[in-house]
């Protein structure tokens, strides 16, 4: 585990890509195993939890951590806001959600697979359909970002996808761990220069 820098902040360098024409490609195909994929519908707290935690917690996905039940339960319980889960053999694999919230767009504000599930030639078909369900509404474009504290292939998987990066913009914040909210985190970037990581 890296240790928490002296002044307590973190780095990254945030990427913005986007799609304004629905891909022509052909749709990868459909992994050979017993798969599902459904809306959850006013989901609970507890249930959205468990999959952004599950999904985002080798990833540093502390944002949604920060709002209290009442604050989430009003961002999911929001008919603009679609809540998709991805389940292998009856069981939560990963999940997307679109914000529609912003007129003529959409964001794909989250998306991922959980660990157990990464690698096992899934993530591309689970990416292709969410940008074909975000197409539906026929918006102006669709939307995501990502980091450099992502999965190392996130911005590559995009790019493959159709997406297109638009802007880069450097973040930094206060290490998450110095509040509790991640205890044993590890920053998946390799080291640079001296060994410290990027």
């Amino acid at each position: 585990m890296r240790p928490i820098d002296q002044d307590g902040i973190l780095k990254t360098v945030v990427t913005f890509l986007e799609m304004t024409k629905r891909p022509t490609t052909p749709t990868p195909p459909r992994p050979a195993l017993p798969i599902a994929l459904m809306r959850a519908d006013n989901p609970t707290t507890a249930f959205y939890w468990f999959l952004y935690d599950s999904v985002g917690e080798p990833w540093l996905w502390f944002e949604r951590r920060l709002l209290s039940d009442d604050d989430l339960r009003q961002i999911i319980e929001d008919k603009r806001v679609e809540l998709y889960v991805f389940y292998i053999g009856g069981v939560p694999a990963g999940y997307s959600e679109l914000d529609c919230r912003t007129p003529g767009e959409v964001e794909i504000a989250y998306f991922g697979l959980m660990p157990e599930f990464i690698g096992r030639g899934c993530g591309r078909y689970f990416l292709r359909w969410t940008i074909d369900q975000a197409w539906i509404r026929e918006p102006d474009r669709v939307w995501v970002h990502t980091c450099d504290l992502d999965h190392p292939r996130a911005l590559r998987t995009y790019q493959k996808a159709g997406f297109e990066p638009y802007r880069q913009e450097p973040e930094e914040f206060a290490d998450p761990r110095l509040n509790g909210i991640f205890g044993n985190w590890s920053d998946p970037r390799p080291p640079i220069g001296n060994g410290e990581k990027a």
